[in-house]
């Protein structure tokens, strides 16, 4: 297993901020969890499209140590997780929707390829 060579030195509020939902994945997780949550591996996988499913479980592992998100397992058969965002995780959506519609300004349109969750933060506006 690997093991950090050096401890993570974060001085600022902003290397945290980044740490926790500046991943190239956690953002587009989150958002995907705020246009609707909750919602169950298989879901989150297909909105996501081009992530691995070994990527994937490890942000979702990650977001929920970091108190993103929250993971509920119900006692049923076939065994069903529901993943939702926590309080600390919808706070962070504001922001984000914020960096998006700054990149909006910026980012080249391939709307044939674009997320559903930034046609509803409407990044164009």
């Amino acid at each position: 297993m690997y093991q950090k060579k050096l401890a993570d030195d974060i001085r600022c509020p902003l290397e945290y901020g980044l740490e926790i939902f500046g991943g190239k994945w956690d953002s587009r997780i989150l958002c995907v969890l705020a246009a609707s949550a909750p919602m169950r591996y298989s879901q989150l996988r297909k909105e996501m499209a081009n992530i691995t499913d070994a990527v994937l479980a490890s942000a979702l592992k990650k977001l929920q140590k970091d108190g993103m998100i929250a993971r509920q397992q119900y006692s049923e058969i076939p065994p069903r997780v529901e993943y939702t965002l926590t309080e600390k995780g919808a706070s962070v959506i504001p922001i984000l929707q914020s960096i998006c519609h700054w990149a909006g300004a910026f980012y080249k349109d391939d709307a044939a390829h674009a997320m559903k969750q930034c046609q509803r933060c409407d990044y164009n506006a």
